[in-house]
């Protein structure tokens, strides 16, 4: 049986390492825009099957989207799930070369699912969120600076903050905007705000970190956020089951909802008060919440219609 085609890539700031298999062809080129053109068109005259690279915090998505331009299968796996695979394949050592080697065994031999990048505005409406993220971060790093800091500098945090958290208001109106501009957008999220413990930035995020929101089953999009328990059984043994992996901005908010709708939300409260009343760990009644919360929000955006507490099911 004749081996399919792939490449691997590693990607850094200021190179692109490309392991072809099974040829075993190595070359490395710059990770600018010359570099990528004549990556891309020697892809495009190769046609692998499979064009395999790691998620370096943004360094790969100028060549993923000329990749993709080019109808060229591109796919972009995690790192943590690229080290282990190293390391089970006895690839100890690390370096650009090898990483790319290990990129393209993994093509080889996982198979990867291929995955569409997500169009222009939803580009544009994960970078506004993950801006606002970064700036809840740094005013909560200068919240705390101010708290022991001496007069001297207290006023500079001040102003900082302030400007901090004009910005973030900025954001939070371009969001709204952004949203309000996108019939779809704003139709799903009108839905997903009619559920009390879900507000704007929630239903955005939602909206931008999660496209897959109604289009999957329940359990499929408990396990894509996050929030699925996973069972640790061998043999005779039974260990205690636990959530694992999931999209982190999105589990992240849907706990700060769930924390919400605990105390707003009937359908909610009532399932937490039973998980108590049970006898489970608050910690995991809170975890429970969030995956009869996401469920909930799944079949509303599946159905197109809003909130009602006697239709909610677990």
């Amino acid at each position: 049986m004749e081996k399919k085609s792939v490449v691997g890539i590693d990607v850094s700031k200021a190179r692109l390492d490309v392991a072809f298999r099974p040829s075993g062809q190595r070359l490395a080129v710059s990770n600018d825009a010359r570099g990528i053109s004549r990556l891309v068109n020697l892809l495009a005259k190769n046609q692998p099957e499979c064009v395999l690279l790691e998620a370096t915090g943004g360094y790969e998505l100028k060549l993923l989207e000329r990749l993709l331009e080019k109808s060229l299968p591109a796919v972009v796996v995690n790192p943590r799930q690229m080290r282990e695979f190293a390391r089970a394949s006895g690839r100890l050592a690390k370096t650009d070369t090898i990483d790319a080697a290990v990129l393209a065994h993994y093509a080889e031999v996982m198979d990867p699912q291929l995955r569409k990048l997500p169009d222009a505005q939803t580009r544009k409406l994960r970078a506004l969120l993950t801006r606002r993220r970064q700036l809840l971060v740094m005013m909560v790093a200068e919240s705390n600076r101010s708290t022991h800091a001496l007069e001297v500098v207290r006023r500079g945090i001040t102003l900082t903050l302030r400007c901090l958290k004009k910005e973030v208001a900025r954001i939070d109106r371009e969001l709204a905007e952004f949203i309000r501009e996108s019939p779809a957008w704003r139709k799903k999220a009108e839905l997903l705000r009619s559920v009390p413990g879900v507000g704007r930035v929630a239903s955005a995020t939602l909206l931008g970190h999660l496209p897959e929101l109604g289009t999957l089953g329940r359990k499929q999009i408990a396990a894509l956020v996050g929030v699925a328990p996973f069972n640790r059984d061998s043999g005779t043994m039974r260990g205690r089951r636990a959530i694992w992996g999931g999209r982190s901005p999105v589990r992240a908010v849907l706990y700060m909802c769930t924390l919400v709708a605990i105390g707003r939300n009937p359908v909610i409260a009532a399932y937490y008060r039973r998980l108590l009343a049970a006898g489970k760990p608050g910690k995991v009644a809170l975890v429970a919440c969030a995956r009869k919360l996401i469920v909930i929000l799944n079949a509303l955006v599946q159905t197109e219609s809003p909130w009602a507490p006697d239709r909610a099911t677990t």
